[in-house]
């Protein structure tokens, strides 16, 4: 009886020492941050189920006196920007370091490197998917919900139909709305840069005759020319177009363009092409995320296309004073802003 006693003692204890406890930190400032909001979250089938919020005292402590079975994530809230710890089962949940960080309506540090843009024609349709790669090299971060972090143009033909997913670093790709500006065809959307690296992938469709003209425009800034991607048994020609190079294997064109305004002619069909190749109706584009790899003058732009087998990988030499940065990916959950 004793035994038993003690066993069921023990059980009652467990959740105790299962607490989840730690210090907020402001990287920003470097010093520990009271006031802001932790959430402790049970991921399962029916996604997350929040389970107690506390907040950080003026030392930045808080303390979750819950009991933690399986995986869990740990969500920080401060400054109107949240941010994602994730408890894999097993992993400690005493101790923990949050990191948080200020953030302004100016974008500091953070900045679009990259910019791409990949044409897919198929029959009276083409579908255009557009990738951004934005670094945040500073401490702080770059949010501004009313005037959006990302600002893009998508063309009259496309009728507002836009699907976008973001991904902060060290997270998932996540859905998130695009919406109209003041300007014309030009759209934002309200998501935080934090500091790392965070990548946007945009996809749309507009009406397509071959040989017909794509007028397009480059809203923010870059760091380097924007590229044009042609998948195999597609032809692009304009003025101010630089060839970058063709992926052996699919043929695959790249080119840059340098102006903010351009106007290309495109012609071909994917459908066509791939249904040569594949002997079946042709690929649709299921993912696009480039990695970017550094290898001394040799970087690759990894472009994913198609659910068979007509991926490709775009390979082309930069500039001698091109030194592009490995990027990290990110997580994210499906609540409150990113």
């Amino acid at each position: 009886m004793d035994r038993r006693a003690s066993a069921v003692s023990i059980l009652f204890l467990l959740p105790a020492f299962a607490a989840v406890d730690g210090t907020v930190v402001n990287k920003t400032t470097g010093k520990p941050q009271g006031g802001a909001t932790v959430t402790l979250y049970k991921l399962g089938q029916a996604g997350m189920e929040s389970v107690e919020s506390v907040k950080s005292d003026a030392q930045g402590k808080f303390h979750i006196n819950q009991p933690v079975e399986g995986p869990h994530l740990v969500q920080t809230a401060f400054d109107g920007v949240t941010y994602n710890h994730m408890l894999p089962p097993g992993s400690a949940t005493s101790g923990l370091s949050l990191d948080v960080f200020n953030s302004s309506k100016r974008p500091g540090a953070a900045h679009v490197v990259r910019h791409f843009m990949i044409f897919e024609p198929r029959g009276a349709q083409m579908a255009i998917s557009e990738g951004f790669q934005f670094h945040n090299d500073g401490q702080t971060t770059y949010n501004d919900p009313d005037g959006g972090t990302l600002k893009f143009f998508l063309p009259a033909a496309a009728k507002g139909i836009v699907q976008v997913k973001a991904t902060a670093p060290q997270g998932m790709p996540i859905d998130r709305a695009a919406e109209k500006t003041g300007q014309k065809e030009i759209f934002k959307v309200d998501f935080p840069i934090k500091p790392g690296e965070t990548d946007f992938q945009l996809s749309y469709q507009v009406p397509y005759t071959s040989g017909a003209a794509y007028e397009g425009k480059v809203v923010m800034k870059t760091d380097e020319p924007t590229l044009l991607v042609a998948p195999n048994g597609i032809a692009i020609k304009g003025d101010g177009l630089v060839i970058k190079g063709q992926e052996p294997q699919s043929k695959a064109m790249v080119y840059s363009v340098k102006d903010a305004s351009f106007k290309v002619e495109i012609a071909g069909n994917s459908s066509a092409a791939a249904d040569a190749d594949s002997g079946d109706s042709g690929p649709s584009i299921e993912e696009i995320r480039p990695k970017i790899l550094q290898n001394n003058m040799l970087w690759i732009l990894a472009l994913a296309l198609g659910i068979l087998a007509l991926g490709f990988i775009v390979l082309y030499r930069a500039q001698p004073a091109a030194a592009p940065e490995v990027g990290a990916a990110k997580g994210k959950h499906a609540r409150g802003r990113r």
